[in-house]
């Protein structure tokens, strides 16, 4: 099934003249090196005119010259030239092309935009329309395991950048008949292929039709990636956690669309969308349903955990040696006091370089090539640290608090992003308010969580609003035969 999201904006129906149609796809496409305009006669003594017109490097000459230039030629030599004379577009598509998947065109505006998708036009004179093949080829990834998303036990292998591959990937996981890929075609400019997916068994139609009129209301120029989508779509836009999931492996999103999920497949990316996103999926892997269930609630346990002090380590130390002294032992209150005696700063101050640098030495390390990287951020971590507090400009325990929430901050790493910006907000609380800031701050983002939603669904879903039976997925893992598969969306979800 597929839908088009915008109009490309070239009307005119073809004409049974070829050179008026050839014309009107030259100015339409120009003459560039790429663009090729082939025209060729076929039939008994050579009577028929046609053209075939593509785009080098998005297709496979050798199947244009195959299944479309030699059956005209070649093999439509033993067809008569009454018959020819009658024949149509219809006509030449059932009886002479060998190709498989071939569609009929009368209007303009399409073919040019199969033509730039990678298909090939064929155009016949006399004959009322045209037809395009699908003879796609052109460069691409091969299919290896995601990077981002690695597992001791599991698939090894990962979404590319080429929609038809990841849509196969995850037909090839979920063989249900009820599984459903629906196209809609995004950008005035680049007209890129998004396809939805997901089980007609499982996700509730209110769900599907309100990712479909979210996915048709997009006016944009252009979609380069899966995050441009995203930002579209999304319930919240300015608040730091994400309400749109994504993933680069095709088991994890098979088992989301199994618990009623929708994937977004955006063609040009290897992250795949999924709605509704839910906080405690964050703390959740697919090796976690690959593995004893007392070894992940342990993990998960560890997760929460190191989300928790990645956020607050630094506002903790900074709320306890500023306002807070009497609740540190005397030992390390001696210990921590003769490590600051030197530094100039405030501890919001001493804490707020380090995170800052910290930060950068991350960016750094992630922009560069890899072997560059790498050792710009294990010399910049040691060298910079090491000359920092031989200068007397930071604390060793400062070294050490910043040094675990960096660590911390990489056992979880879908929120990233919202891990990075509340460490500022909590350190600027701490730094004004001690403990009491804190606890304000984390009243604040809980009361935020709470008001958000995904696609309808509590965010903070299964959590709040409670669900007993749900709750055997969160932060422990029930064994496999007494529970679902993921968090499972509910039927009751308000809209």
């Amino acid at each position: 099934m597929e839908f088009h999201a915008e109009g490309c904006g070239l009307g005119g129906r073809l004409e049974p003249d070829l050179d008026k149609n050839v014309a009107a796809l030259r100015a339409a496409l120009g003459d560039g090196s790429d663009v090729v305009f082939h025209e060729f006669r076929f039939g008994p003594g050579r009577g028929c005119r046609g053209a075939v017109i593509y785009l080098m490097g998005l297709v496979d000459r050798e199947s244009v010259h195959r299944d479309i230039l030699r059956a005209l030629m070649f093999d439509a030599e033993g067809v008569s030239a009454d018959a020819l004379e009658r024949i149509d577009i219809q006509g030449v598509q059932q009886r002479l092309l060998s190709a498989t998947d071939v569609r009929s065109r009368t209007e303009m505006g399409p073919i040019v935009d199969d033509i730039l998708s990678g298909f090939v036009a064929v155009l016949i004179d006399r004959a009322a329309g045209g037809l395009v093949v699908n003879a796609k080829q052109w460069a691409s990834r091969p299919v290896d395991e995601p990077k981002t998303e690695r597992l001791v036990r599991g698939p090894r292998v990962g979404f590319t950048e080429d929609i038809a591959v990841n849509t196969a990937m995850l037909r090839r996981i979920i063989r249900d008949p009820g599984l459903r890929v629906e196209t809609v075609t995004i950008g005035s400019r680049t007209r890129t292929k998004v396809s939805l997916v997901y089980l007609q068994q499982s996700a509730r139609p209110g769900l599907v039709s309100e990712v479909r009129r979210r996915l048709a209301s997009i006016r944009i120029d252009a979609v380069l990636e899966s995050g441009y989508i995203e930002q579209q779509i999304e319930d919240s836009h300015w608040s730091v956690f994400a309400t749109v999931a994504n993933t680069e492996r095709p088991d994890k999103a098979a088992a989301k669309i199994l618990s009623g999920r929708v994937a977004i497949l955006v063609d040009g990316s290897p992250a795949v969308l999924t709605v509704p996103a839910l906080f405690v999926e964050s703390f959740q892997t697919a090796e976690d349903y690959y593995s004893r269930p007392l070894y992940v609630g342990t993990v998960r346990m560890l997760r929460l955990l190191s989300y928790s002090l990645s956020v607050i380590s630094p506002a903790a130390y900074v709320a306890l040696t500023t306002f807070h002294q009497e609740l540190i032992p005397t030992p390390l209150l001696i210990t921590i006091a003769t490590g600051v005696e030197r530094v100039p700063f405030p501890a919001l101050v001493e804490a707020g370089i380090m995170v800052v640098i910290y930060e950068i030495l991350r960016e750094a390390g992630i922009r560069l090539p890899q072997p560059i990287g790498t050792s710009i951020s294990l010399v910049g971590a040691l060298v910079l640290g090491q000359a920092a507090v031989a200068a007397g400009l930071v604390s060793p325990l400062m070294i050490i608090v910043v040094s675990l929430t960096a660590i911390a901050s990489f056992a979880v790493p879908a929120q990233a992003d919202s891990i990075a910006l509340l460490r500022y907000l909590f350190l600027v609380l701490a730094g004004l308010a001690g403990g009491f800031g804190i606890i304000m701050g984390l009243l604040v983002v809980l009361i935020h969580l709470g008001s958000l939603r995904s696609f309808g669904e509590h965010f903070l879903a299964p959590i709040a609003p409670p669900r007993r039976g749900l709750l055997t997925d969160v932060f422990v893992r029930a064994p496999l035969p007494s529970q679902e598969m993921g968090v499972p969306v509910q039927e009751e979800s308000g809209e």
